[in-house]
């Protein structure tokens, strides 16, 4: 059984939360909330809410034990960009993108063994 969360269109760019995503992949759900409660990025913040999520999910709709919980799969892929310009010199504009992302926290139980 696996419990899963998705947020979708996250204002932070897809490099910044995969780096977040990365480090907990593999560890045990109460170890990701910890090692995300610290970490000095704001990308952290965001995907330490979707853990959160996906552990509710798991407790709440699959009556599953948080504490043998395990961080699956975790991914992020790249959501719709807002195009926005900025005024150059000489009457010119560049192009900004602001990213947007998509990020999935699939939780599933420990195997015993």
């Amino acid at each position: 059984m696996e419990a899963k969360a998705v947020a979708r269109y996250v204002r932070v760019t897809p490099r910044k939360a995969r780096q977040m995503v990365d480090v907990i992949r593999g560890r045990s759900y109460r170890e990701a909330l910890q090692l995300l409660q610290f970490m000095p990025k704001d990308a952290a913040g965001i995907v330490a809410k979707v853990v959160r999520s996906a552990g509710a999910n798991a407790e709440n709709n699959l009556e599953l034990d948080p504490d043998n919980l395990v961080v699956a799969a975790a991914f992020v892929n790249q959501g719709p960009s807002l195009k926005r310009f900025m005024p150059k010199a000489r009457g010119r504009a560049d192009r900004i993108r602001k990213r947007t992302s998509h990020i999935t926290i699939i939780l599933k139980e420990k195997k015993e063994g």
